[in-house]
């Protein structure tokens, strides 16, 4: 799925695992194939678990399986983002949207990361007022709806084991699934020990864990969101290299107004002015936009050469 992005094991920046890198790995498809049948599997079995694994959390008063519902929404969140990026992204820029609908991938990351911090809060909120009046949870029920998660888990991750090491995609995916089955298994270990020695405390502490670990991966799916909404250079785009690289090239002695910034969580465009003394400015043009392409994968460019300053540009 979220990884130029350092894999901390299995780290929720969603927005990543599911499409940055992947544009260019010269896969045959977009961020994410929606004709796949194994994320749709994937989303709507996991999403109908979450469903009632919240409720079963609610019911037997457990705020562990609450926390690990919000910690399978969050991995479904990121499959149904996948899916509808990359369909988005296929959808025709109309005459008015001329961008296309792709800045809707940013956007999605950014409520993706706003839920789930808000999810956490209540959560949390929860948990700590059981630490301080522990109640009594029925252990039973709470290892039994972690096991059948560790079984859902489990099994979406099989599905994508296959493909982990030709597609970055479904590696992502495998790496959550699998997390996620881990989590689960802790919420099973927990109960258990609920069950052997009446420690009910141990479930709004197990859920405590849970909710940091969410948390984590979602600061990074935020701040990633928020700067590509924000329209700054994406995250791995070093602006700085590429004003040099536009100024090594022969001839051009000044490189303005050079903006780089995302048009999707997987496309990226720049737009700059070029002072240069060349005579043949069709080649210059064609080497510039060949650079931004092959070094720096940005597929959209748009660059004014100028052979004299220009009086309306104050950069000049």
């Amino acid at each position: 799925m979220t990884h130029a992005h350092h894999d901390h094991g299995h780290s929720h920046d969603h927005a990543h695992e599911h499409a940055p890198d992947h544009s260019h790995g010269g896969h045959h498809h977009g961020p994410v194939d929606t004709g796949d049948w194994r994320y749709a599997v994937g989303l709507i079995v996991n999403l109908a678990f979450v469903g009632i694994e919240f409720g079963a959390g609610v019911f037997s008063g457990s705020t562990a399986l609450m926390a690990d519902a919000g910690h399978n929404m969050s991995d479904v969140l990121g499959l149904a983002m996948a899916g509808g990026a990359a369909w988005l992204a296929r959808r025709a820029s109309g005459s008015q949207n001329t961008y296309g609908y792709g800045k809707a991938t940013v956007l999605a990351a950014l409520a993706n990361a706003l839920l789930l911090i808000f999810a956490c809060g209540a959560i949390a909120f929860e948990a700590v007022r059981r630490l301080a009046e522990p109640a009594p949870v029925m252990s039973g029920l709470i290892m039994a709806v972690a096991a059948i998660g560790f079984v859902i888990n489990l099994g979406t991750a099989l599905l994508f084991m296959r493909d982990q090491h030709s597609d970055l995609n479904a590696r992502g995916a495998y790496l959550h699934m699998m997390a996620d089955a881990a989590v689960s298994i802790g919420v099973v270990i927990a109960g258990a020990v609920i069950m052997f020695t009446g420690w009910s405390i141990i479930d709004p502490l197990v859920s405590i864990v849970i909710v940091a670990v969410i948390l984590l991966g979602t600061w990074g799916l935020l701040k990633d969101s928020v700067n590509l909404a924000l329209d700054a250079a994406p995250r791995g785009t070093d602006v700085e290299a590429i004003r040099a690289a536009f100024l090594s090239l022969p001839g051009v002695s000044a490189v303005h107004d050079l903006h780089v910034w995302g048009l999707s969580t997987t496309e990226t465009a720049l737009t700059a002015h070029l002072c240069h003394d060349r005579a043949d400015a069709e080649a210059l043009l064609s080497e510039a936009q060949a650079m931004a392409r092959w070094k720096f994968r940005i597929d959209h460019t748009t660059l004014q050469l100028e052979g004299a300053p220009l009086p309306d540009c104050p950069g000049c």
